[in-house]
């Protein structure tokens, strides 16, 4: 995988689970910049850091009593550069409640 390539994972929880998302220092010249949701409702992405060493901390605060699906997207840029920040992790998060019959 080049530097260049987005990453994309899925995870499946319970609803109520807190979720510590680590992104490790990138290897090219690009720096994390921030971690958005696309439906908070579900999974909410909050103490959004960057270490010194360029890793990058986020909790994610999963629904507590519905279920449903959010994509949480982590973007880096280059410091000096002007322009957007770009995606380059994406995590697929389901929120999937328990089974109420055997």
């Amino acid at each position: 995988m080049s530097p260049g390539d987005a990453v994309v994972r899925r995870l499946c929880v319970r609803p109520g689970t807190v979720v510590s998302l680590v992104l490790k220092p990138r290897v090219d010249d690009k720096r994390w910049t921030a971690a958005r949701s696309s439906a908070p409702v579900f999974a909410l992405v909050s103490g959004w850091r960057v270490d010194a060493d360029g890793t990058a901390r986020a909790s994610l605060r999963c629904a507590g009593t519905r279920a449903g699906a959010a994509e949480v997207t982590a973007s880096a840029k280059a410091p000096d550069v002007a322009g957007a920040a770009r995606t380059v992790f994406t995590l697929h998060v389901s929120v999937v409640p328990y089974t109420t019959q055997g």
